[in-house]
């Protein structure tokens, strides 16, 4: 396990509370007095109806119920209620895929001021019970303690008609008992750009939580941006999201370190019944079954990471989903020019999570899920888990493989795809190419071009990377390895490439733009790019006019993303 996971250049090896809108109707099981199901009181129907009584009936909450911050001792969640934000509101985005697909509701729902209120936590929907969800985490390495939901409700979760449940989520929306010195809200930059990134993976294939909507308001919030001393005064957001499941390896932490092992297994037997299916909640090794498929699907989900560029910038513990998503966007980075040591993150001083430590970080959070599992492990369930983790390098650097085999159009497997996927990259690093446009550009150019040497200015990246003097070594060998495929084209080929490597990425410039004129009340870029980042792997006119696939704008070079939020 000393060995470090990282993606070089030659080398990719293992190494206050709502307004009162409603009133109790319906209880969950256990414990009628402690909370109750609200029910719509409006003339109109209700907008979405949810419920947390799944998570209330099976889970422990918390028996201190007023909201102050404070140590909390064995359960899993603490109710409280929203803090409605000040002032009026606005919706400044939407998902309609997320209204439409997910939520089964009509984007005509959308012009109900009514309905913003829900999403920005001054009312409730019908079957909400508010709660706070307590965990730990490492952070950059150190162990952190309690740490929680500081600044987001859990609403309950949704049952939509094709049969999903998807757990909501305000984030922004107040204080908790896991707030700490925080102030329980969130920014419009970050909220910005936690709206577009979850909607933008979602579209390039990448597992990871989702959006529903940005609110924002004229609420003043402070916030040291750089951590110079210079507090300035910021707008507050809300951003409703899902996800299937917020638990995190930091739920299971927290127990562990607690010594609360009834609550642990309670937790742990929850998660895989309720979130997976394919290992039996009668099977005595259920708890190992359970580490090897996160060590699995955390693997793959890096390379996922790796294959679109993409840096979370704070991969601690508390932010590495059980169900091996993405969640809890904040100074995260698409890389622009080839970088391996590319930090996203201002307040990473160290590269801990640098694009290429990722998969190392990914082992180290493994290895303290694995530390939090075994009190309730035996001898022997922990020399197999051991075994498990020794895997996860080899399977990290499969599923890489695989992904950027697709990226270049390769079919098969040969003996020399890894050097030949290495040598592009040490080009790209030594050349300062562009990542994402690297590979689209080589999408879109023919056999034809490349053996000719016909590399025109107007393919920026290719042009650059063509500056290297092994480029065109390079591409001797890579159209070599596409001649061995039988039964291929040029056509079928380009088709495969394009449907891997996509024109737009939410890069930290384009965002940027969108967050200075949202900043102004000026939505529409924010409304462009969550147009343009649902195709993303389609050319698209208003995206050209925009820059979105040229080279970037001198001033991005410039920015600086840090966790202060």
């Amino acid at each position: 396990m000393s060995q470090v996971i990282a993606l070089t250049a030659l080398v990719i090896s293992v190494s206050a509370g709502a307004s009162g809108f409603w009133e109790p109707v319906q209880s969950c099981r256990k414990d009628r007095s402690a909370y109750s199901q609200p029910k719509w009181t409006c003339s109109a129907p209700p907008p979405l109806k949810i419920t947390a009584c799944r998570l209330l009936d099976s889970l422990p909450l918390d028996e201190v119920k007023d909201n102050f911050v404070r140590t909390v001792k064995r359960c899993i969640f603490s109710q409280c209620q929203p803090t409605p934000l000040k002032g009026a509101v606005h919706l400044a985005a939407i998902s309609k895929d997320v209204l439409e697909d997910i939520l089964d509701l009509d984007e005509s729902v959308m012009h109900s001021k009514d309905f913003v209120q829900f999403l920005s936590g001054a009312r409730l929907f019908p079957g909400s019970i508010p709660l706070a969800h307590r965990y730990g985490g490492h952070q950059f390495g150190h162990w952190a303690g309690q740490l929680g939901d500081g600044r987001a409700h859990l609403l309950g979760e949704y049952t939509n008609r094709k049969g999903e449940r998807w757990e909501l989520q305000l984030k922004g929306s107040g204080k908790t008992p896991y707030s700490r010195s925080g102030d329980g809200r969130a920014v419009l930059r970050s909220s910005v750009r936690e709206f577009l990134c979850s909607e933008a993976m979602h579209f390039l294939n990448v597992p990871t939580s989702r959006a529903l909507s940005l609110v924002v308001s004229e609420e003043a919030v402070w916030r040291d941006r750089i951590y110079n001393g210079s507090v300035k005064r910021e707008r507050g957001a809300v951003v409703l999201r899902l996800a299937p499941s917020w638990f995190r390896i930091g739920s299971l932490e927290i127990l562990a370190k607690a010594g609360e092992l009834d609550v642990l297994r309670t937790l742990l037997n929850f998660v895989i019944e309720q979130h997976f299916a394919v290992i039996k909640p009668s099977d005595p090794n259920k708890y190992v079954a359970f580490f090897s498929v996160v060590v699995n699907e955390t693997a793959h989900m890096i390379a996922k990471w790796m294959s679109v560029g993409f840096a979370h910038g704070v991969c601690n513990t508390d932010n590495f989903s059980l169900l091996s998503i993405t969640i809890d966007y904040g100074p995260f980075g698409f890389m622009e020019t080839y970088n391996p040591n590319f930090v996203p993150n201002s307040s990473d001083d160290e590269g801990r999570y640098s694009i290429g430590a990722q998969a190392n970080v990914g082992l180290f959070n493994l290895q303290k899920l694995l530390e939090a599992l075994h009190p309730v492990l035996s001898s022997d369930q922990r020399e197999q888990a051991e075994q498990i983790l020794r895997e996860y390098p080899q399977i990290y650097r499969r599923r890489f493989h695989e992904l950027f085999k697709g990226k270049l159009g390769l079919l098969g497997d040969e003996d020399d795809d890894v050097y030949l996927i290495a040598f592009l990259l040490k080009l790209m690093e030594d050349s300062g190419a562009d990542f994402t446009m690297t590979f689209r550009q080589l999408s879109e150019v023919t056999l034809l071009q490349l053996q000719n040497s016909s590399i025109t200015q107007a393919m920026w990246a290719l042009w650059d990377l063509s500056s290297h003097e092994h480029f065109w070594d390079w591409v001797s060998l890579y159209l070599q390895r596409l001649r061995s495929q039988s039964g291929d084209s040029d056509e079928y080929r380009q088709c495969r490439m394009r449907a891997a490597n996509p024109w737009y990425v939410l890069r930290n410039w384009m965002a940027e733009s969108a967050i200075r004129k949202a900043e102004n009340n000026d939505f529409s870029e924010v409304e462009l790019l969550q147009q343009i980042l649902t195709k993303p792997f389609v050319k698209q006119e208003q995206a050209e006019s925009a820059g979105y696939a040229s080279r970037p704008p001198a001033w991005a070079s410039e920015l600086s993303v840090s966790c202060s939020s």
